[in-house]
């Protein structure tokens, strides 16, 4: 048995349903522009898939949001490793879900191929909180990089990363564009480019690449979001939530980039930090934190 199509016509559910319903063995080959995928099935299971960086159980719900590409199965191809053990009902189903859910993240988020950057909320006085994962996608987003590249720079799938994008759009914290809107603008030369009142062009905020080339504006909210961060590990570290003492070293901090100033104030404020959790939990907690914040400095 040896077919091929086009998976707007058929998508991956279904000609996944079409082959293993027969019991057969074989490999799907998946091809949307240079990215490709594959999908092998013995006797009638789904054992392995990979697209990208991405295998197992992550790559079928991947491909599954596939909605325009080909595909060509070929009999008696078997993968040497297994990375699925789920049966096939299960695993269809959940990509049904991820699917749905999908139309409902497209609505903000178009493709994994759009560019997340960060926005400065003007009047934005409220401390920022962020979750984990949350932290992880805003360290990965630098206004060049697409979705799919943040998810792999991270670890995470392209779903995941869009996901959590939709929840930081929806505050209004992160806005999404096309590659080409995305592009760094040729950096201000002469006098004009220091000239007071003007818009300045990329700046670098850091050599460690948490931030790297973002906007004046985006700068300001990057560095808001930092301290935020530096203060909930501070925290952590100490077994010290709401901590006076680390409250108002946080604060200080916002009030120094409301004036203007760049990282510099994030590595200050982890310094003094490091000295405060040293005083509430110990020289072990301090050494913790500082690695921590190790990529900051």
């Amino acid at each position: 048995m040896s077919f091929q199509g086009s998976l707007k016509e058929l998508p991956l559910a279904d000609i996944v349903q079409l082959v293993a319903v027969s019991g057969k063995t074989g490999m799907f080959s998946l091809t949307r522009a240079a990215e490709k995928g594959a999908v092998y099935i013995q006797n009638g299971q789904i054992t392995h898939a990979k697209v990208n960086d991405v295998e197992g159980e992550d790559a079928i719900y991947a491909l599954a949001l596939w909605n325009e590409g080909q595909f060509q199965f070929s009999a008696g191809v078997e993968s040497e490793t297994r990375t699925i053990t789920r049966s096939n009902t299960n695993l269809l189903m959940e990509a049904a879900r991820r699917s749905d859910e999908w139309k409902i993240l497209s609505k903000k988020i178009p493709t994994t191929e759009a560019v997340p950057q960060l926005v400065c909320r003007e009047g934005l006085s409220e401390p920022v909180t962020l979750t984990p994962n949350e932290w992880l996608v805003v360290t990965g987003t630098d206004g060049a990089r697409t979705i799919e590249e943040i998810a792999r720079a991270t670890r995470l799938s392209a779903f995941d990363v869009a996901k959590t994008l939709y929840g930081l759009i929806t505050a209004e914290l992160v806005e999404i564009r096309t590659k080409a809107e995305a592009r760094p603008a040729a950096p201000p030369s002469g006098p004009a480019a220091s000239a007071p009142g003007q818009a300045s062009g990329p700046v670098v905020t850091t050599h460690s690449g948490v931030f790297n080339a973002v906007t004046r504006g985006d700068e300001r909210r990057s560095l808001q979001i930092l301290c935020t961060k530096v203060k909930q590990e501070a925290e952590s570290a100490a077994l010290a939530p709401g901590d006076a003492a680390i409250d108002r070293l946080y604060r200080a901090a916002l009030g120094e980039v409301d004036k203007g100033r760049g990282l510099d104030v994030v590595r200050e404020l982890i310094r003094s930090l490091e000295q405060t959790v040293a005083a509430l939990r110990g020289r072990d907690a301090s050494l913790a934190f500082r690695e921590k914040m190790a990529p900051l400095l």
